[in-house]
């Protein structure tokens, strides 16, 4: 039986949440390593001072039951949800803090972001923060239960007075309640709405306008534009574009954040707006440069799916492949579409 040792996992520069302490056990002994890249340092460090398994997910998934930890590069909001979400303790190499619809489930007992190698020490044997995790969802859960009850102790004590009433006393409780539902949904709605728009929108579109501003006023976009203005100002360059984009090898790296279709994007549209590109080129020029979108997710939305390891292991390269196939053939049918504009 081999002897597992458990690690001390510290947020690093900037990092947030933590410290971890993991340990593999005989059901759980695989550390993933969910970055794109193959086996990250962070995810073989652990690993060696474990003694555990490490495995890279994006070619080998393994089951959640058997993973006690995961590594990720995720700079938004799904794989750094998704995981603790499951109740797997979650190493973030990039720094960042709880947001998106999944930052109820980014707590500082189950995640922490930032890490490096350097911050990985050895441990204490004791209980592993996936025991913990456990504990705490069992906690919410009782909490959700007791809720429960209280709502439905509140509902019955709503009830009490209706019943005791005459019949126009039961329709107006009976409208109330929907009334009272209906306004509390959208009121959450809009709440959530707002989390996100001032958590993830807001200052992405504050950073792409920075990195936009920099690369004009270094003339670096005039570089770039010069570029691209060969590839952008025909078809069968948006073509090549869309090829390029959608490599298997790059589009995971091109897909965090769209980040490199924003710029892009933005690049393109000043040269359309001065006269340089066509304006019927704008809409495959769209597809060209987003054919890399959503690259970086599919394991993770395989996983959300509760797919097989086997249905993810030959399905995100299947889905990566057919972009070179899709990625081409949506330019041409947007640039036929962009004529009866």
């Amino acid at each position: 039986m081999a002897n597992f040792k458990s690690v001390k996992i510290n947020k690093g520069n900037h990092g947030w949440g933590g410290p971890l302490t993991v340990k593999p056990d005989a059901k759980k002994k695989y550390v993933i390593s969910v970055t794109g890249g193959g086996i990250d340092p962070v995810a073989q460090k652990i690993a060696d001072l474990t003694g555990a398994e490490v495995v890279d997910a994006f070619k080998n998934p393994v089951p959640k039951e058997e993973t006690f930890a995961a590594v990720i590069d995720c700079g938004g909001t799904a794989r750094s949800g998704v995981y603790p979400k499951m109740g797997i303790p979650t190493i973030n190499t990039i720094a960042i803090t709880p947001a998106g619809p999944l930052a109820k489930y980014i707590k500082d007992s189950i995640f922490v972001s930032g890490v490096t190698a350097d911050d990985i020490e050895k441990g204490i044997d004791v209980s592993t923060t996936s025991e913990a995790s456990q504990d705490s969802i069992t906690n919410e859960s009782d909490v959700e239960d007791l809720e429960k009850v209280s709502d439905n102790t509140k509902k019955d004590s709503r009830q009490e007075p209706a019943d005791k009433g005459n019949w126009l006393l039961r329709i107006i409780d009976a409208v109330g309640n929907v009334a009272g539902d209906f306004v509390n949904t959208f009121y959450q709605a809009g709440r959530d709405t707002i989390d996100t728009l001032i958590k993830n929108v807001l200052p992405f579109m504050a950073f792409v306008a920075t990195l936009v501003g920099i690369i004009n006023y270094s003339g670096i976009g005039k570089i770039l534009a010069n570029i691209l203005s060969p590839l952008a100002g025909n078809i069968f360059g948006l073509v090549i574009l869309s090829l390029i984009c959608a490599l298997p090898f790059l589009s995971p790296i091109l897909g965090p954040a769209g980040v490199i279709a924003a710029v892009v994007g933005t690049l393109i549209g000043q040269q359309i707006a001065t006269g340089v590109v066509p304006l019927q080129l704008a809409l495959p020029a769209l597809f060209a440069i987003d054919s890399q979108v959503g690259a970086d997710f599919i394991p993770v939305g395989l996983t959300l799916g509760e797919a097989q390891p086997e249905t993810i292991s030959s399905g995100a390269p299947a889905i990566l492949f057919s972009r070179l196939i899709t990625a081409p053939v949506s330019v041409l049918i947007a640039y036929a579409v962009s004529f009866l504009l």
